[in-house]
């Protein structure tokens, strides 16, 4: 690997190599679990590595080349790579130039013939794919810790350095004609890049490509080492509690356990220099959270355990209220914070009232942007004496897989609970 800035630079560690054979054989030992009926003619992949979240969107153009109808389309992903799949969602329209796109639902499929060290998710068609006919199919997937530290320990005055592996080919079980990979990076340095011959690198966008005819199950390492120093917020637990008064109010309650999940801090630190050069002596640090909250939230609160923090600006208008939450201190890598976020939201906004029953329709995750949740509770409170029943929908949204672990029912403060983790 060589350097995008010409000078060689101390290489990542590579993929192992016991993985990189699997990948490499998977065509002969899967080509019983690879469909015949379909080819992609075209795939690009575009990466987004602008935060520590990893966004994926895979643009794919499929024809129907067999003689029966397909009604599913396969998308393999290396169980190293699946255990830090977030979300995935898939889009799809039929003809000969791309129209209107549809949500197609998305399940867990196990081909026959596959091994295990591949998870397969199946794409479902809302109607078979006709012989002759094309598919055009959108993939959006989302990675969390994905992005490793390289070096793992950094000095409060150094960049965080991080690595990323994929594949150069787009891996599927079905034939690819032509396909291409851009990598978007946050700017700044690029360290090393795997150079394969049709690499290249321009300002902050890394580009592999066009690969033509490629068997099913093709792949080819790319490693990737460069600076982002965007926040790697990761909250280890974060506790929702909605409580639903009969006063006209829904009354939201947050508490975050945040951690910075980048490159662990290395030596002392300096508050003194963070304070006189903060860009140079904190600039892997992150001081500031952004929370999106609905437009007429109202009687806003942020505060630790030792009381009030002043340290939050608020904004509003007529479609958000963003919350800019500040910690007492930044955080750098390993380190951790606590704190404590409420609102207040109108009763009418949320509840809504239909043959004989209140529903209530509220988001279920955290407001705060580009933060990595590893577990989440939601409490759901009800007035006492307004039911005895509650009932929890979980929807499988847009191909999002919504999964909890359990629901307990009981009683807090003479208010019915249910809660989800």
């Amino acid at each position: 690997m060589r350097s995008g800035r010409g000078k060689m630079a101390t290489p990542p560690p590579p993929i192992r190599p016991a993985a990189a054979l699997l990948l490499l054989v998977l065509a002969g030992v899967l080509a019983s679990a690879a469909s015949a009926d379909l080819v992609i003619s075209k795939a690009d992949r575009r990466v987004d590595l602008t935060s520590h979240i990893v966004r994926v969107l895979a643009s794919l153009k499929a024809e129907n080349v067999g003689p029966d109808p397909v009604s599913q389309v396969l998308l393999p992903f290396p169980n190293i790579q699946a255990k830090n799949l977030a979300a995935i969602r898939a889009f799809g329209s039929e003809g000969k130039v791309k129209g209107q796109s549809t949500v197609l639902p998305i399940e867990v499929v196990q081909p026959s013939g596959a091994p295990p060290e591949l998870t397969f998710f199946s794409a479902l068609l809302p109607k078979p794919l006709e012989k002759g006919k094309t598919l055009y199919l959108d993939v959006l997937t989302v990675f969390t810790h994905s992005l490793q530290p390289f070096p793992e320990e950094i000095t409060q005055a150094e960049a965080q350095l991080v690595v990323y592996q994929d594949s150069a080919h787009y891996l599927s079980p079905y034939p690819v004609k032509a396909q291409t990979l851009a990598i978007r990076l946050p700017g700044g340095r690029v360290e090393s890049y795997t150079r394969h011959p049709n690499a290249k690198l321009v300002d902050s966008e890394l580009k592999y490509g066009p690969f033509h005819d490629l068997p099913p199950f093709s792949y080819l390492p790319v490693i990737v080492h460069f600076e982002n120093n965007n926040p790697f917020a990761v909250a280890k637990e974060v506790i929702r509690e909605i409580e639903i008064s009969h006063w006209g109010n829904v009354q939201i309650t947050e508490h975050y356990n945040i951690a910075h999940g980048g490159a662990r801090l290395k030596g002392e630190f300096s508050r003194i220099d963070y304070q006189s050069r903060p860009y140079v002596r904190g600039v892997s640090s992150f001081r500031h959270l952004i929370a999106k909250l609905p437009p007429r939230a109202h009687s806003i609160y942020y505060r630790d355990e030792i009381g009030n923090i002043s340290t939050s600006h608020l904004w509003s208008d007529s479609m958000k209220t963003q919350l800019e939450i500040e910690p007492r201190f930044p955080l750098f890598g390993g380190w951790q914070t606590t704190f404590t976020v409420g609102y207040g939201l109108p009763l009418e906004d949320f509840v809504f009232y239909s043959d004989g029953k209140r529903f209530l329709n509220i988001t279920f995750g955290s407001p705060l942007e580009e933060i990595l949740i590893e577990k989440l509770i939601v409490k759901v409170r009800v007035n006492v004496h307004q039911t005895n029943k509650l009932y929890f929908v979980c929807l499988r949204l847009h191909g999002i897989l919504c999964r909890f672990v359990a629901i307990v029912f009981g009683i807090h403060y003479k208010l019915p609970s249910l809660f989800v983790s």
